[in-house]
């Protein structure tokens, strides 16, 4: 299965419309929210599957607020990643897609294109078309999967190069330490 993994469009979809009649045998477009109404848009105009979860600026706040796609690797945890925090670290979302039995989480929100492995799930973010936050022309991803495995990359709008390389995320404990040593009352 080939997929078209965007996050972020905030109503802005002319760069995704341009990127997509560049692209070959999509079989599904993944939105990961900030404007879910782009995803049933998109849906609508494209007549092609958009699997799409609501963001943080779609009023979604629970922790409900995901979806888990089985594919020929495995299962896929889909969300945008407010509720598990990811702009300030990816140990939440990785411990979901765990819980899931997902051999890769999807998600959003920070802007920001990552794709990572880490003790065998994936961890990708396809940035932003619309509102890029690192200094490119926006990105998006391409996923893959088969019975073989899961591969894939980030791919910058208007063939940007920009060095995708990226740390593995440390994943780790410490929440109450930073509790303590953040916290004036102790």
């Amino acid at each position: 299965m080939k997929l078209f993994v965007i996050s972020d469009t905030h109503g802005e979809l002319n760069k995704v419309y341009e990127v997509y009649k560049t692209l070959t045998s999509i079989d599904a477009i993944i939105h990961l929210g900030d404007y879910f109404q782009d995803a049933e848009e998109l849906k609508s105009n494209l007549g092609i599957d958009v699997i799409s979860v609501k963001g943080n600026m779609d009023g979604s706040y629970s922790q409900s607020d995901f979806k888990i796609l089985t594919t020929e690797c495995g299962k896929l945890y889909l969300s945008h990643g407010h509720m598990e925090n990811v702009k300030m670290k990816y140990q939440n979302i990785f411990y979901r897609a765990e819980e899931e039995g997902c051999v890769a989480a999807l998600f959003g929100h920070t802007h920001k294109p990552v794709f990572s492995e880490f003790n065998g799930i994936y961890l990708i973010n396809p940035g932003s078309l619309s509102l890029p936050a690192d200094g490119t022309k926006g990105s998006y991803a391409i996923v893959n999967t088969s019975p073989e495995g899961i591969q894939g990359s980030i791919v910058y709008y208007g063939g940007e190069k920009k060095n995708t390389a990226s740390k593995t995320p440390k994943v780790q404990g410490g929440y109450i330490r930073s509790l303590l040593n953040y916290s004036d009352r102790f």
